[in-house]
């Protein structure tokens, strides 16, 4: 696969860091992915989704040429976000474990586990918890459900068979997003990159390779 000179864009869920995408992009041959570090752009600015979001703009605009984006929970919102918005940037989008209406009991669930968590399981996110609470409580109002069926650009939806939680949503997007892909990694649960890069990464292979010519 012809991987020089383009754009791939990698964006971990809460919970990872950029290194979660180390295996994938390695067993790509992917010299130079594209792996901000989520949490670093909250850092001396508003610590809440909308202006993770706007870093998050920010930076894919700086990028000349269309982005092949592949996001995982909180990365698969953001890249549709971003491609909902770019429709002309975005080449391809790959949304992994994806929402695309904040499920609010899951949140909230989320929220109680997160509170009785010790701040030391933070740190390898490199952002404090009350940080971590106070941007998933600034997602529940987050619906993208009615621009759906404006995405143009090729869509490949992957979660894994024992993602309970998301399985659901990556269902009904499949229906709702006009021509996209949808498939389910047999024994994983939501951390696909991480559980099964080989997997993955071999989905994502066939995915870019034809709609490379698009």
């Amino acid at each position: 696969m012809d991987i020089q000179n383009k754009n791939y864009v990698f964006l971990h869920g809460l919970g990872q860091t950029a290194s979660s995408w180390d295996k994938v992009s390695s067993i790509l041959h992917i010299q130079n992915p594209i792996c901000p570090d989520l949490f670093q752009m909250l850092k001396g600015g508003d610590i809440n989704y909308p202006g993770l979001y706007r870093q998050f703009e920010k930076t894919c605009n700086g990028y000349s040429g269309r982005l092949d984006i592949c996001g995982i929970s909180l990365g698969a919102v953001l890249a549709l976000n971003y491609a909902l918005k770019h429709l002309q940037k975005v080449h391809s989008l790959v949304l992994i474990a994806p929402q695309y209406k904040m499920p609010k009991g899951i949140l909230y669930i989320q929220d109680i586990v997160f509170h009785f968590m010790p701040e030391a399981m933070f740190s390898e996110m490199g952002i404090p918890k009350k940080d971590v609470l106070s941007l998933t409580k600034s997602m529940l109002k987050l619906d993208f459900q009615k621009e759906l069926n404006r995405l143009t650009c090729p869509v490949m939806i992957i979660c894994g068979e024992r993602d309970k939680a998301n399985q659901k949503a990556a269902a009904s997007m499949h229906n709702k997003i006009p021509g996209s892909k949808l498939y389910f990694i047999e024994n994983t649960g939501h951390e696909i990159n991480v559980k099964a890069p080989e997997e993955l990464a071999s989905l994502i292979k066939k995915f870019w390779i034809n709609n490379s010519k698009l």
